[in-house]
């Protein structure tokens, strides 16, 4: 199996996207940890992964706490894998010159924050074994004009985090430690049903890639599990796009 035998620490494992990793990681053979502010989401991923014969650990932790975070690395020990795929925290909907400044800033202080504290926690344990892959996941979102209103900070954010995994990347290169993004312009499916403009934004992710249809969370798992295993040992440093083409590179 493609990642058999390795620790990977998922931030946000009880999310769709986190949970799609994990159970990707699972199936290749990864004993897979997941942490998140909501056990009872937790538990329904882990669950889920042990009645498939896979094996899961969880723990209620707040990326965003430097204590807890440190210390639940520690807890783990060997790291192999690292992904924070934890909450944007952005505020949409209002135009920037009508915007408070603290909205602004919350998808780029917080996410920034938590990813510095999550890759720094894994670095810490990766760097003396010389070994490790550390996955950022989104992107630095839709450049398209007209895509990009009323978006706060959102994009500011994305472009914060990309500045962060390159500079890791650079940094932690010699010591083995490969750093990649997986890039998308959306995940149609991870849409709640009851949110009023679901159908429409849903539409919209798969009218602007050249597939004809957007990723699934299917999909994102197993390119994780690609970007995570030796099979992509040669790249560091660069976004593997996933976006059926809504982008090109």
């Amino acid at each position: 199996m493609l990642l058999d035998d390795r620790n990977a620490i998922i931030y946000g494992g009880g999310g769709s996207v986190g949970g799609a990793m994990a159970r990707a990681f699972a199936v290749q053979g990864a004993r897979v940890f997941l942490a998140g502010r909501t056990q009872s989401s937790l538990d329904k991923v882990a669950g889920a992964i042990r009645e498939a014969g896979g094996r899961a650990e969880t723990a209620v932790l707040d990326a965003l706490d430097e204590a807890a975070v440190d210390a639940h690395a520690a807890e783990v020990g060997r790291i192999d894998i690292s992904v924070n795929v934890t909450s944007t925290y952005d505020v949409q909907g209002t135009p920037l010159a009508e915007m408070a400044v603290d909205d602004y800033l919350s998808p780029v202080a917080k996410p920034l924050r938590s990813q510095f504290l999550t890759t720094r926690a894994a670095a810490r344990h990766m760097i003396p074994r010389g070994r490790g892959v550390i996955l950022f996941f989104g992107g630095e979102g839709d450049k398209t004009a007209n895509r990009m209103h009323r978006l706060g900070g959102l994009l500011a954010g994305f472009a914060a985090v990309e500045a962060l995994r390159r500079q890791l990347a650079a940094e932690l290169g010699e010591y083995g430690i490969r750093v990649v993004t997986l890039a998308t312009s959306g995940i149609a499916e991870t849409l709640p049903d009851d949110m009023p403009e679901a159908e429409e934004i849903r539409k919209m992710i798969t009218a602007t890639t050249l597939l004809g249809r957007a990723a699934t969370l299917e999909d994102v798992g197993h390119a994780a599990v690609f970007a995570a295993s030796d099979w992509a040992r040669t790249i560091t440093g660069a976004s593997i796009n996933v976006s059926c083409g809504a982008f090109l590179d």
